[in-house]
C-alpha cells in the first residue's frame, strides 16, 4: 500500500516560531551565552537542518571566546550536545503544555490515509523526542501508535539531502513511487524529491516565500471543515487536482496517481527518443 510521509516541524504544528525559537534563547539564557535570536534571524537560522547544527554554526572563533568556550572540537562538541539535551528538554515542555495547536487538517488526512490502509510515517531532521512529542499532539495518542517515526541522526546528513526519505522507504518497504511526503519548505521538498517521493507542501511561518518547483501541490494548509473551517488557498496545482476549501485524502491519493501518469509518460517519450537515435536495423553493423 502506499505511504503518507509528514515532515513535523511547520507541518504537523507551527512550531518553528513558538516552540524551536523560544527553546533556543531560554537555552542561550540559562547556559550564559551572549546570543538571543530574533524572529528575523530565526527565519534565516532555520535554513540550516537541524537542531544541534544550527547551534554548531554560531561557534566562530569570536563566538568561542566571547562565551569563554573552549577551543578543542572535542570539548566543543561536548557542549553542544549539552545545549541541545536542555533545549530538547525545554521544546517538548512547551508542546507538552499544549500552547502550540495542531495545523488544520493533519489528524484528519491521516485518519482517512490509515482507514484507507495506507501507511503512515514522519521523517524530520529534528530530535526524535521532539518529534514524538508533535506527533501525540497533532495525531492524539491512538493515532500517533500506528506511525513510524525517522528522526533526527538516524542519517548523517539532513535535508536538503534525501537521506532521510530513502532511509524511511527503504525502512517500510515502500516503493519511493508509492510514497507522498507533505512538507513546508523547500528544503524538506527538494529532499523528498531527491529521494523519489511525491511531494505536497503546505508553506508555513517562515517558507511562505520559498521556490516550491517541484511540487505536486502547495497550499496554505490542508484546512478543516466546520466547526474549524479552516479553507484551504491554493498557491500551486501542476497536476489539476483543484482541491475544494480543504485538501481531502482523495486529492492526495490522485497526486499520486497523477504524478505516477507523469513519469510514466516521461519515460516513454525518453525511450521514444532514444529509439528515434538508433539508426535503422538494416543499416546497424
Amino acid at each position: 500500500m502506499p505511504a503518507l510521509v509528514f515532515d513535523c516541524d511547520g507541518v504537523l504544528a507551527d512550531t518553528e516560531r513558538y516552540g524551536h525559537l523560544p527553546a533556543f534563547n531560554k537555552t542561550f539564557e540559562e547556559f550564559g551565552l551572549p546570543v538571543q535570536w530574533s524572529d528575523a534571524e530565526y527565519a534565516q537560522k532555520v535554513k540550516v537542518g537541524g537542531g544541534k547544527e544550527r547551534m554548531k554554526a554560531m561557534l566562530t572563533p569570536d563566538f568561542v571566546a566571547a562565551a569563554g568556550l573552549p577551543s578543542e572540537e572535542a570539548a566543543l562538541a561536548e557542549q553542544v550536545a549539552a545545549w541541545h539535551r536542555r533545549k530538547t528538554e525545554v521544546y517538548t515542555g512547551i508542546i507538552r503544555s499544549g500552547a502550540i495547536p495542531p495545523r488544520p487538517g493533519v489528524r484528519r488526512v491521516a485518519e482517512a490515509a490509515y482507514e484507507a490502509g495506507w501507511t503512515l510515517a514522519v521523517a524530520s531532521t529534528s530530535a526524535e523526542a521532539s518529534v514524538r512529542s508533535v506527533l501525540d499532539l497533532a495525531m492524539g495518542a491512538e493515532l500517533a501508535a500506528h506511525f513510524a517515526v525517522f528522526a533526527g541522526d538516524v542519517v548523517p546528513r539532513k535535508k536538503p539531502a534525501p537521506d532521510i526519505y530513502t532511509h524511511a522507504v527503504d525502512a517500510l518497504g515502500v516503493d519511493p513511487a508509492d510514497a507522498l511526503a507533505i512538507e513546508d519548505s523547500r528544503n524538506g521538498m527538494l529532499a523528498a524529491l531527491a529521494a523519489g517521493l511525491t511531494c505536497a507542501v503546505t508553506v508555513s511561518a517562515y517558507t511562505a516565500e520559498e521556490d516550491f518547483t517541484g511540487a505536486a501541490l502547495v497550499v496554505t494548509s490542508l484546512g478543516d471543515p466546520p466547526p474549524d473551517a479552516t479553507r484551504t488557498e491554493v498557491l500551486s496545482d501542476p497536476f489539476g487536482v483543484q482541491p475544494g476549501p480543504q485538501v481531502d485524502f482523495a486529492d492526495l491519493s490522485a497526486l499520486l496517481a497523477k504524478a505516477a501518469e507523469t513519469a510514466e509518460a516521461v519515460r516513454a517519450a525518453e525511450a521514444a527518443d532514444a529509439a528515434g537515435a538508433r539508426p535503422p536495423a538494416s543499416d546497424r553493423p
